[in-house]
């Protein structure tokens, strides 16, 4: 090795030690993040309120529910006489309320039994805008800061400013015969509505439109934690049952790679090694595969003898006992695929047949209430074996 190619080396050493050097001397970048996460310390996660909820409700229980709110609460129905075996607080706190239409009928259901809902998000359930009579609005052209205060004169001193992270998302129609509005918010010199109560049935929902008003970033300014304990104030004193469901998105799990996929760099390396990998692999195949031949699938008898079979029932104008077949065979896959027992066709089974197999709930039940009647109707014409085969299709296929 000559004196030029030395000092050529030494320099590039130089250089990825120069680089190695500037990137850990460079300070740590806070994450912004809106997770809304209650184990996350970053500004825009909520682990300063997560721990303080035993302070705001000292004699009673928080219950972090890691599953939807369906699963959760359906498993403290009592069916024999239509109530719950628990009693409490729920709360969500996140960006989007991420609550599919099956979990957002639980929770009013739970309401309804004289429980409480809070909601602080952003974007709220359509399900409870339709049931509930609420429309919201967006208004995208506001800059600056934003105040929060609540209606009760008790509550004056509690106004707060955030002047970062905010959406200007606020109530444009409530129903007044059974809502209370409790807080505003200032966008602009424009007062609008942004925490409310709704009394449904024997219970109560309380929906607020700024979580960011219970992030870590907002809690430790000034004195911001005013106004989050006095929103929190209106719960009851009970059981409180915190959704920590839709805070996973963010976390790194179990997997071996987490923490090469939760650096940006590592992780477009990686996948770029992927890539290149799986070119190589791709080129390197085509070169040397042989010529596959081809043989021919052997017939398969046993379509052409089921369609024989068919068209006997169908030419003999026997439609009761197709259909019968036709619901037996439909029920078998059911109990094969879903676990599920097809005994008794009742509304829990639907509710349980839609979340599993991902199906709107109205044509599960549709589907459900087309078999009980055709089993039951004493005779049946072509045309109601043709709907049946068309909902039986429709399930399958959509």
């Amino acid at each position: 090795m000559n004196k030029t190619i030395k000092i050529y080396v030494g320099l590039l050493i130089l250089l990825f030690l120069g680089a190695i050097a500037i990137e850990f001397s460079k300070p740590k970048p806070i994450n912004w993040t809106r997770t809304f996460n209650e184990s996350h310390t970053i500004p825009y996660g909520t682990f300063i309120l997560y721990n303080e909820l035993l302070n705001f409700f000292p004699d009673n229980e928080v219950n972090k529910i890691t599953v939807s709110p369906y699963e959760y609460f359906d498993g403290y129905f009592n069916w024999s006489d239509s109530t719950y075996t628990v009693s409490g607080n729920y709360i969500l706190i996140d960006d989007y309320a991420e609550v599919d239409d099956v979990s957002a009928q639980e929770l009013l259901d739970f309401a309804s039994h004289g429980n409480t809902i809070f909601m602080s998000s952003n974007y709220l359930p359509q399900k409870f805008l339709d049931t509930l009579g609420i429309e919201l609005k967006n208004d995208f052209d506001f800059t600056g800061e934003a105040q929060f205060s609540l209606a009760n004169p008790v509550f004056k001193n509690d106004s707060i400013t955030i002047d970062r992270g905010l959406s200007n998302i606020y109530f444009s129609k409530l129903d007044s015969t059974k809502t209370t509005v409790l807080g505003y918010q200032n966008f602009n010199e424009e007062q609008h509505i942004n925490f409310v109560k709704i009394d449904h049935e024997y219970g109560q929902v309380f929906l607020h439109l700024q979580p960011m008003a219970f992030t870590n970033f907002s809690l430790l300014k000034n004195d911001n934690k005013k106004y989050a304990a006095a929103i929190l104030s209106y719960l009851p004193d009970n059981t409180i049952f915190y959704d920590s469901r839709n805070k996973k998105r963010t976390e790194l799990g179990n997997s071996p790679l987490r923490f090469v996929l939760s650096r940006p760099a590592l992780k477009w390396a990686w996948i770029l090694g992927l890539i290149a990998l799986f070119i190589f692999i791709l080129f390197n195949a085509k070169r040397k595969q042989r010529i596959v031949k081809i043989i021919k699938p052997l017939e398969n008898s046993t379509i052409a003898f089921t369609k024989t079979i068919g068209n006997l029932y169908y030419e003999t104008k026997d439609h009761n006992n197709l259909i019968d077949k036709k619901a037996t065979y439909f029920l078998e896959s059911i109990r094969r695929k879903y676990y599920l027992d097809t005994q008794l066709l009742d509304e829990k089974f639907v509710k349980n047949l839609a979340l599993k197999s991902g199906k709107d709930l109205g044509k599960t039940k549709k589907t459900m209430n087309l078999i009980v009647h055709l089993k039951a109707k004493q005779v049946c014409n072509e045309d109601d074996l043709k709907n049946l085969n068309k909902t039986i299709e429709d399930f399958y296929n959509n």
